[in-house]
């Protein structure tokens, strides 16, 4: 989905095949957006599979800061954590290793493909988890 601090950011829903850069928005987010127009947010459904086209590099965070750290895996599964919080970053990654990590962390002008779509929700449960925390001011 869109983080909440992407909400007054031209978007779309991300499609199978989609071509995605990590940028920053300048919201106070960073996100995906699209590789052919970079104003444009690309809305994520959690359980989306990602392929990213190189190791994934993260903004230096911690006691290191001029440490940049990198995730050696190229594939992702999108997920949503922090549901609970309205005011907190919800969109993330999550690689096969089981390291999740939020997508404003990540570092700008990485390239990304949709590899694959969550199935369809059957069930209310299953719609609801799939829906994005709405944020109240």
């Amino acid at each position: 989905m869109c983080d909440y601090s992407l909400t007054n950011v031209r978007s779309r829903p991300a499609q199978v095949g989609d071509k995605l850069t990590t940028r920053d928005f300048g919201t106070g987010t960073r996100g995906f957006s699209a590789a052919e127009d970079a104003d444009l947010a690309i809305c994520v459904l959690p359980g989306t599979e990602l392929s990213f086209a190189g190791a994934v590099k993260c903004i230096p965070t911690g006691l290191l800061p001029w440490r940049g750290k990198v995730i050696n895996h190229q594939t992702a599964i999108f997920r949503q954590i922090n549901k609970e919080k309205a005011a907190a970053h919800h969109d993330a990654v999550e690689f096969p290793d089981g390291r999740v990590v939020l997508l404003t962390l990540l570092c700008a002008a990485q390239q990304a493909t949709v590899l694959q779509m969550p199935a369809q929700p059957k069930t209310a449960a299953e719609a609801a988890n799939q829906k994005r925390t709405a944020y109240s001011r």
